[in-house]
């Protein structure tokens, strides 16, 4: 089997000849570097991809470079007719992670500005980007269609803290009632461009990238503001049989109940303990019928290699009767160049797992 062979067989939950070890395109080294210690056919691609953009007439965004404490960083200014906002960021020099210091929504104000920019947006078919990205992949991987964040994920991820959100939610209910509604609105218009992408091209998955952490969300604002919406696109694309997936790579325990009963099929970057509260043993028997795309726990990556492939080997056997439903993935970051010690010992512990399971 070809890699994308195997990982389109994990989504199906199709027998394959052994597990899939993937890295997000280009995260923890460039692919090419990568293969050439490791092998191709060792490790597939996975990218995230489009099959609509966003344009504007009257808002446009400008960037400008900024440095702080010998950090580099980003003042990004969104222009609009009622007014501007500023977002101020900075880039962490050894993970490449970045971190906003100041979000673009700040005071009641602000959401004005932020709502005449949504009501801007136009939203274009874009398939040609989608076909691009699976060309280039080839035989290595897979292009995910990916969706917007979830309403209450995408403000405080990428407008206002959620610390201000929080606040915000109490003192001012209406306005981030009609702010919510308008985000809203944009994911219904999304759907359907998917949908109708999905006549023209095949579509393995789609994602959201919605960064689920549960102390973050909590149940409440998860059943009422992510659920609804993983539910309608799944309803959307039953006949079409293309799973909903949605990264959640934090602690999830107390939404354990909430993803059992939702019509979500994969979890993305699903990272158990020693990372976070849920362990791989747990979310096979919890969830049996959703794909899991584990993300190998970035701490264990700092460990001698005797212990990297024991965590490796651990995650293979509390999958159990899994195996045709999830793969090992690097989707979170790692410090650069660590692959070159872990990479060789997640890949043995799935080859000689794979050997005994045939045996």
């Amino acid at each position: 089997m070809t890699t994308r062979e195997r990982m389109l067989a994990v989504i199906r939950g199709e027998r394959h000849d052994f597990v899939p070890f993937v890295q997000y395109d280009g995260l923890a080294g460039p692919n090419e570097e990568i293969w050439s210690v490791i092998g191709q056919d060792n490790m597939g691609l996975l990218r995230w991809s489009k099959v609509y953009r966003f344009e504007h007439h009257h808002c446009y965004f400008e960037v400008k470079q900024i440095k702080k404490n010998n950090l580099n960083g980003f003042l990004t200014i969104l222009h609009t007719p009622r007014g501007n906002l500023t977002e101020e960021s900075y880039r962490e020099p050894v993970y490449k992670s970045t971190h906003i210091e100041k979000h673009f929504i700040q005071k009641p104000e602000d959401y004005g500005i932020f709502m005449t920019y949504l009501k801007d947006i136009i939203i274009y078919e874009d398939i040609e980007r989608f076909t691009r990205d699976e060309s280039e992949l080839g035989d290595d991987g897979i292009a995910m269609v990916t969706m917007e964040r979830t309403p209450f994920q995408q403000l405080w991820i990428q407008w206002v803290s959620l610390t201000d959100l929080s606040y915000h939610m109490v003192d001012y209910p209406e306005l981030l009632d009609q702010c919510i509604r308008l985000l809203t609105e944009l994911h219904y218009r999304t759907f359907e461009m998917v949908r109708k992408a999905s006549d023209k091209v095949f579509i393995p998955f789609v994602n959201f990238p919605d960064n689920i952490t549960a102390y973050a969300i909590g149940n409440r604002n998860f059943r009422k503001y992510c659920i609804p919406l993983y539910n309608e696109l799944a309803d959307l694309l039953s006949d079409k049989d293309i799973p909903v997936v949605v990264h959640m790579d934090g602690d999830l325990k107390p939404l354990w109940l909430d993803i059992k009963e939702s019509k979500v099929k994969g979890l993305d970057s699903f990272t158990p303990a020693p990372d976070n509260d849920t362990s791989v043993k747990e979310a096979v028997s919890l969830w049996p019928d959703k794909r899991l795309f584990i993300n190998f726990p970035s701490s264990v990556h700092l460990e001698e290699s005797e212990g990297i492939y024991k965590e490796a080997k651990k995650i293979l056997e509390e999958a159990g009767q899994h195996l045709e439903r999830f793969w090992i993935q690097i989707s979170e970051n790692v410090p650069p160049g660590i692959w070159r010690k872990s990479f060789p010992q997640i890949i043995k512990a799935i080859k000689e797992f794979d050997l005994s399971r045939i045996i």
